[in-house]
């Protein structure tokens, strides 16, 4: 079905852009002379339970740096937790924040091709209580780590992910803001009573999985509520833009996917901003 279509990318992203000065842990340099202490990035894998499901995670900071730093979680793809989505969260601790990828299917399970990983996903769309539920485990578990700043948490996710974190913000989740690259836009209703987190969306315009009408009702609805959100369109990306080896994953699987390098650049800078502003 099309909403549950979406890319995997099997190898490790490149390394983040030189950090800024002024860091989004809440720490300003302004003396550009003094020496930076070199990140030393830990990398955990966690196991924590909720729904009646145990479920394998990862956790990434930068172990060099003392004191709480803001929260994100990363919600991986339709085809499950992997060696992607922890790339992901390993970048997100280069950047000063503590980052969690989840598995929202539980024991960390994944899918190796579309049927399989379709089956995986499906329940969370029909499902919304579920994702959620899955999703506050996983908040329950981060929210116990002495790095996590409690009040500044966020989340990100990937195609199935994104279209997660946007429906965790309409249910009324209390975070900071929410990302979602190349995610689907259709989902629960909006509501300007349960809606606290702002919204980045990063889409491809020539995205054949998330339709004009899609679009034009997303905005729709968030305008109708007067939600704070950022519809960012990125020219000639396609589904699963961000993701290095979307291209051989669709030739391979024949889906309308390719990766996009400057797409994938502009998105994240575009999140950086968007991080910078929530987390002020």
């Amino acid at each position: 079905m099309k909403q549950i279509l979406c890319a995997a990318a099997l190898v490790a992203f490149a390394a983040c852009n030189n950090a800024d000065k002024k860091l989004t842990t809440g720490t300003t340099s302004t003396d550009t002379s003094a020496t930076v202490a070199p990140k030393a990035i830990k990398e955990e894998a966690v196991t924590y339970s909720g729904d009646n499901t145990t479920m394998n995670g990862f956790i990434a900071y930068d172990s060099a740096v003392s004191g709480t730093r803001p929260v994100v979680l990363v919600v991986h793809e339709w085809w499950g937790l992997n060696d992607y989505t922890k790339s992901r969260a390993k970048q997100l601790a280069e950047l000063g924040y503590i980052a969690m990828a989840i598995d929202m299917y539980g024991n960390g399970a994944q899918g190796n091709d579309p049927a399989a990983a379709g089956k995986l996903a499906e329940p969370f769309y029909k499902n919304p209580a579920m994702a959620k539920a899955r999703f506050d485990a996983a908040l329950a578990k981060i929210k116990t780590y002495p790095q996590a700043d409690t009040s500044r948490i966020a989340a990100i996710g990937y195609c199935f992910g994104g279209a997660q974190v946007l429906n965790m913000a309409r249910l009324g989740e209390n975070l900071a803001g929410v990302v979602s690259f190349h995610g689907n836009l259709a989902g629960v209703p909006a509501d300007k009573n349960l809606l606290k987190a702002k919204i980045l969306v990063c889409h491809g315009e020539a995205d054949q999985f998330v339709s004009k009408e899609e679009v034009a009702n997303f905005k729709k609805q968030m305008d109708s509520i007067g939600a704070v959100y950022t519809f960012k369109s990125y020219p000639d990306a396609t589904h699963a833009f961000t993701n290095p080896e979307a291209t051989a994953k669709g030739e391979q699987f024949k889906m309308p996917i390719k990766y996009n390098p400057a797409a994938d650049s502009a998105s994240w800078n575009d999140m950086k901003t968007f991080f910078a502003d929530i987390f002020k």
